[in-house]
């Protein structure tokens, strides 16, 4: 029986122990500042803001190209001979990043792409979804697994509330950004993803805290999510009195499983610090 090896990009912020867990291979996307390119996930989130509070430049983000897409590949085959790589990839509406993957596999027999149509939380969802079923059926056939995967994409629900305003406009990812120009001191905008685009959806008012605990009645009278497990994101800056209150809110909604994830250098270079996120599977 052929292995099945799962792969994403460092945008899913899976965190290391989930990826050491399952197995899943992760290619790093790339964060510009002070003129270097440094790679997502090797260089802490903190420098980030320390380099914005010292200059007040934001810095930029760029995809992993087709030169590495190759040699990832080509790793992963090194590592696992005559294995199946099944790539989960960061939106295609955000990143050129996915149809890079889908040049460099032309290279390659036995790959499966699978655009997720989704970042950070809501992608990471749909991989340990992936992770999971794969755990369960390792026999499982790959047009199968990937009939399941691309079954559930539709299904992830990504909402979060940017840090920083000033974050999110200079990384111009949001399609109705323009929406937002000249009320940025006022409002706390909700940004959801819708057919794998960044948008701004609804706006809030008032302290993080308020807002937080708006966001979730929100996005639990929006979506029929299954309750087996929820992942919820946090920025560096977040104030811990208030990611205690989403623990108590996720409790007090049932779900069974609370999975915290950090968002990591791509997502943060365009949220700025002390951001929170929800997501989950629609049942």
């Amino acid at each position: 029986m052929r292995r099945i090896i799962l792969s994403t990009e460092s945008g899913a912020d899976l965190p290391g122990e989930w990826a050491g867990k399952y197995n899943v291979q992760v290619v790093p996307m790339h964060i510009i500042m002070e003129g270097k390119d440094y790679l997502d996930g090797h260089l802490p989130v903190q420098d980030i803001y320390d380099y914005y509070e010292r200059t007040k430049n934001i810095p930029s983000t760029t995809s992993t190209n087709v030169y590495e897409y190759q040699e990832f590949f080509a790793n992963i085959r090194k590592n696992f001979p005559d294995s199946i790589i099944v790539h989960i990839g960061y939106t295609s509406k955000a990143s050129s990043s996915f149809q890079h993957a889908v040049i460099a596999a032309e290279e390659f027999e036995d790959i499966f792409l699978i655009d997720a149509l989704n970042v950070t939380g809501g992608l990471a969802a749909i991989v340990l979804y992936a992770a999971e079923l794969l755990e369960e059926d390792p026999s499982i056939e790959p047009e199968q697994f990937v009939a399941k995967i691309e079954e559930i994409v539709p299904k992830s629900r990504l909402v979060f509330i940017p840090g920083s305003l000033e974050f999110l406009k200079a990384g111009g990812r949001v399609s109705n950004m323009a929406s937002l120009i000249g009320t940025l001191l006022k409002i706390k905008p909700c940004i959801e993803l819708k057919d794998g685009k960044l948008m701004s959806t609804k706006k809030y008012r008032g302290k993080m805290s308020g807002v937080t605990e708006k966001l979730w009645e929100d996005y639990l009278s929006s979506f029929n999510i299954d309750r087996k497990q929820i992942y919820l994101i946090y920025s560096i800056g977040l104030d811990d009195s208030i990611k205690q209150r989403m623990d108590e809110i996720a409790k007090e909604n049932g779900f069974h499983h609370i999975r915290w994830i950090q968002a990591g250098g791509m997502i943060s270079t365009h949220s700025g610090a002390g951001g929170f996120g929800i997501a989950g599977l629609e049942q």
